[in-house]
């Protein structure tokens, strides 16, 4: 990590990279697997996260992010009852687990449930940097940003445009994460927006 890099560790510093980071996620479909998708290197040969769809789980509103090897890494839970039905914003919860699967709370995500609510941007905030971020844009057609309180994009969603033009889905895109971030936050974040759009981790 060179030293102008402003490391934005959120889930550990491991999960930062000095420079920016390219990744391939492809959708697993939930006829086969639960659904859920891949997280590849640039190259995507190499799986880097996965992300368990509520078809693995088999609990609604609840996702798991894996290192490329299989370890878990954050648990998502969605707020539900009665209390959540009637809330302005729908929430989410992300915790880090350790080897003995205990929890730490590390992000909160809330998302608009009310036509009252004027900004409907869905918005994130951290426990332990006490840091808050936004998205910016259309999770649904692949083009948005997690923004920071500073206005600056710290990850892209994109579809390369070699891909749409042979593909009419948005099965494959790809997620471009700035120096410094937390790529195993932003995956977190991903597969929440993934479930709430209704695509693979959605059952």
């Amino acid at each position: 990590m060179t030293a102008n890099t402003d490391t934005m560790s959120i889930i550990g510093k491991m999960y930062c990279s000095s420079s920016q980071t390219v990744h391939v996620v492809r959708k697993r479909p939930r006829v086969v697997n639960g659904g859920g998708f891949a997280v590849m290197d640039s190259s995507a040969q190499r799986a880097v996260f996965r992300v368990e769809g509520c078809g693995v789980r088999g609990k609604k509103g609840e996702l798991i992010l894996r290192e490329g090897d299989g370890d878990a890494l954050l648990l998502m839970l969605r707020k539900g009852g009665m209390v959540e039905a009637l809330s302005i914003y729908k929430k989410w919860k992300g915790y880090s687990l350790d080897y003995e699967g205990s929890r730490k709370l590390v992000f909160s995500l809330r998302e608009p449930n009310s036509c009252l609510v004027k900004n409907k941007a869905i918005k994130i905030s951290t426990r332990n940097r006490g840091c808050d971020f936004k998205i910016s844009g259309y999770f649904s057609n692949k083009c948005c940003s997690i923004v920071d309180s500073k206005g600056n994009d710290v990850a892209q969603v994109r579809v390369m445009k070699e891909v749409e033009e042979v593909m009419e889905n948005n099965d494959l895109y790809h997620v471009v994460v700035k120096p410094g971030m937390d790529q195993a936050f932003v995956f977190g974040v991903i597969a929440i927006l993934d479930y709430i759009h209704g695509e693979s981790t959605n059952c």
